[in-house]
């Protein structure tokens, strides 16, 4: 292999993601031999998750991201979803041993889909294409694409990315265009519609109002006062949200089945 001196402000900047130590040293292995076909990259990262993954993107710029797809923690499609609210985002090539996921992860502006054991001809390919196409940032419709339901909700907060798992969501609260998300440690705002994450997150959440939703695991328990409006109790929480008359039997037998 020939050694090709290339500036570093021509190279792409690479990471590297996935759970499996062997497989990541493979494919960082096989992307310095590329640079001897003329591609100019450098890796700079590695991360064993789709979690890290988000967190290598708030340290740096990565232009593109190897990334398998099972993976602990997050796997790679959830994290895909989540690098469509980094402008601009890194350029996605999977790198997994599914067929099965092809479909959702073009949804999601892949630039291609590598089966492994990922052969070096279409690693060149692929990397051939990133440098043809132009570069992507965010938009609404990606943000909205359709794939497997999320185990994390994703925020930017003060210009940064921020994660909040569903499973810590107590609830979620419609304020004008945005959703307040409240959760045990904070209270953050997303752009997202409080009818698409009942649709999502139906077996989590229930709704108590036209603006609310309610985690099923933190409601307690329900309060009525002398005037006969009633309100949601909740575990571990002072505020007492209100629930509408047209919820009221719903989160009732919601009660009883706890």
């Amino acid at each position: 292999m020939s050694n090709v001196a290339v500036p570093k402000s021509e190279s792409l900047s690479v990471a590297i993601v996935d759970d499996e130590p062997l497989a990541r040293a493979r494919m960082a292995a096989m992307l310095r031999e590329m640079v001897g076909e003329g591609i100019a990259l450098e890796v700079v990262a590695e991360a064993e998750n789709g979690e890290q993954a988000l967190a290598l993107v708030r340290q740096r710029a990565i232009d593109v991201m190897f990334m398998d797809i099972r993976m602990p923690v997050m796997d790679g499609i959830e994290c895909a979803r989540h690098l469509l609210h980094v402008d601009p985002a890194p350029r996605v090539i999977f790198c997994t041993a599914y067929e099965e996921h092809a479909i959702a992860a073009f949804e999601l502006r892949a630039v291609d889909y590598l089966l492994k054991p990922v052969r070096r001809e279409r690693l060149l390919e692929s990397l051939k294409r990133v440098k043809a196409e132009p570069r992507h940032a965010s938009d609404a419709d990606l943000k909205s694409a359709a794939v497997s339901r999320r185990t994390h909700l994703s925020a930017r907060v003060r210009g940064e990315l921020r994660l909040i798992a569903v499973s810590d969501v107590v609830y979620l609260q419609a304020d004008t265009k945005y959703v307040e998300v409240h959760s045990h440690k904070e209270r953050v705002l997303i752009e997202e519609s409080l009818v698409h994450l009942e649709e999502e997150f139906a077996d989590v959440f229930v709704r108590i109002h036209r603006n609310c939703l309610v985690g099923r695991n933190y409601i307690s328990g329900l309060s009525r006062t002398v005037l006969g409006e009633v309100s949601v109790i909740l575990k571990d929480r002072s505020e007492r949200l209100e629930v509408s008359r047209r919820n009221a039997a719903s989160v009732r037998k919601l009660l009883k089945e706890l």
